[in-house]
């Protein structure tokens, strides 16, 4: 089979068995992302030379019987996630300019197990957006169906997973961002619980709801990924002090006797009906592996929309204040005064959506707005994470779509932010109660991926990942690549 329609778990046997050399692979890798960045135009910055640079040292430590779980392996890094020495734009205007000091502790977990950064993954400006067409750069566009959306905003990550132009990505989930482009670029996408990947070097879009995760093939490639990059970390406030289990040995657990819950909300009107054809069949694969299916009910999800859209830009708000044209990032030239620097930098750096949301997010805190809007969306937040709570005390874990269609075309909702935000119904209220959740492909809708979505309490990726592993060993929908890839 050609290498780059192997997984990250097949890479990484061949490489130690001598099949194939860290250089060629990278190389080839490299070759693919170059060749198709005009078509898909899924990154920012390919980084060749320090990629060859660390592949010749990864033979070395591999020949020498040296190096970690990932020694070799081509990855690419969403670019937000900070890289000493290289440009983190962020996809805005904003941080053209920025080359970063440092490595985030994603970067520098995944470095030090040995994985090697191939390119800066395209991206939603600040991650804000639902269809990767907010990016400063330009939109991505599906491998599936070049005039489609890949998703958003980690578009780039899934883009490039799905059209094998690399083996995994990293990518951020703030209201369904990882789950959402990997359900439509049919691939694997995790969230994990808040907390559990540390967020140091990862620029905030809203510190409450953020996550960072992983875009793989397949569950086994998460679940060796999300194993290096897990765990506590000191610089990271929100960081959680609890051992990582080792997800890779978790995933052949059997499912017997796993219970399902079914979301009543998810299967509502707004979902197309192919897709939960799709969805349905899916689940007909679980019980017959032996779980147990069960319709619970989340009354007070249909708020988790308007309660995202209130809490997320108020801390947006807080979070982009600090760019300001004075100490990084882009600065308005000749400014008269203070005052103009401010009003110029942020103007010409800033995108209409990131405007739209640090506006609205100035507003829901300013006096005597605040306890009517941030305030109440809060409890709502609170009432979510409740219902999701009596919910587990049920069932295991919950199951639905991921998104209510398939990808739709590029500038079909660019003009109505509201029908945008809606993307994202099934997926934000998991980040709003903190918890793990990923997307996997469950099948075809006119040719175009569908996800399943997977739910689980406070901790439980094992889970997760054991249940998506289970169903990718009896189908083969995330194995299937577009056309003009394989």
């Amino acid at each position: 089979m050609k290498p780059h329609l192997l997984s990250l778990t097949q890479l990484a046997k061949g490489l130690r068995a001598k099949e194939y050399s860290s250089v060629e692979l990278v190389r080839g890798f490299l070759d693919r992302l170059e060749a198709h960045q005009p078509m898909l135009n899924a990154m920012v910055t390919i980084l060749r030379e320090p990629a060859l640079a660390a592949a010749q040292t990864a033979d070395r430590d591999l020949a020498a019987g040296r190096g970690g779980p990932l020694t070799g392996l081509p990855i690419v890094h969403k670019d937000l996630f900070c890289t000493e020495g290289v440009r983190t734009t962020c996809g805005s205007h904003m941080l053209d300019n920025f080359v970063s000091p440092y490595d985030a502790t994603v970067v520098a977990k995944l470095k030090s197990a040995g994985a090697i950064t191939l390119a800066k993954a395209n991206m939603d400006e600040f991650a804000m957006g639902s269809s990767n067409e907010t990016s400063y750069f330009g939109p991505v566009r599906n491998p599936w169906n070049t005039d489609l959306v890949p998703g958003g905003s980690s578009g780039g990550s899934a883009a490039a997973v799905g059209a094998r132009l690399v083996p995994a990505a990293t990518a951020t989930d703030t209201g369904g961002s990882i789950r959402q482009p990997a359900a439509l670029c049919g691939v694997t996408g995790i969230k994990p619980t808040y907390g559990r990947v540390s967020r140091y070097g990862m620029i905030a879009f809203a510190s409450s709801l953020d996550q960072g995760g992983v875009i793989t093939t397949s569950a086994a490639d998460a679940a060796l990924l999300m194993r290096e990059m897990s765990g506590f970390d000191p610089n990271d406030s929100t960081s959680v002090d609890r051992p990582v289990p080792d997800y890779v040995a978790e995933l052949d657990a059997p499912l017997a006797g796993l219970k399902i819950g079914l979301l009543k909300e998810f299967f509502d009107k707004g979902l197309d009906a192919e897709n939960e054809k799709r969805v349905r069949a899916a689940l007909a694969v679980y019980e017959k592996l032996g779980a147990k299916l069960k319709e619970v009910s989340l009354p007070n999800l249909p708020l988790s929309v308007p309660a995202y859209y209130v809490v997320a830009p108020a801390e947006c708000s807080s979070n982009l204040a600090r760019f300001d044209g004075v100490r990084f990032g882009h600065r308005a030239k000749d400014p008269r005064d203070l005052m103009d620097l401010y009003k110029r930098s942020r103007g010409e750096g800033f995108g209409a959506e990131v405007k739209r949301r640090i506006m609205t997010g100035t507003y829901v805190l300013s006096a005597g707005y605040y306890d009517a809007y941030y305030l109440k969306a809060q409890k709502v937040r609170q009432l979510i994470a409740a219902d999701f709570k009596r919910a587990f005390a049920e069932v295991d874990v919950l199951m639905g779509p991921t998104t209510p269609t398939p990808a739709f075309s590029i500038g079909a909702k660019t003009s109505d932010p509201i029908t945008m935000y809606l993307n994202d119904i099934y997926t934000i209220g998991a980040n709003l109660a903190g918890l793990p959740a990923m997307s996997i492909p469950c099948g075809l809708v006119g040719g175009l991926p569908v996800g399943l979505q997977i739910v689980g309490p406070h901790f439980s990726e094992g889970k997760l990942l054991n249940a998506a592993h289970a169903f990718q060993k009896e189908t083969d929908w995330h194995s299937r690549v577009p056309e003009r890839f394989s």
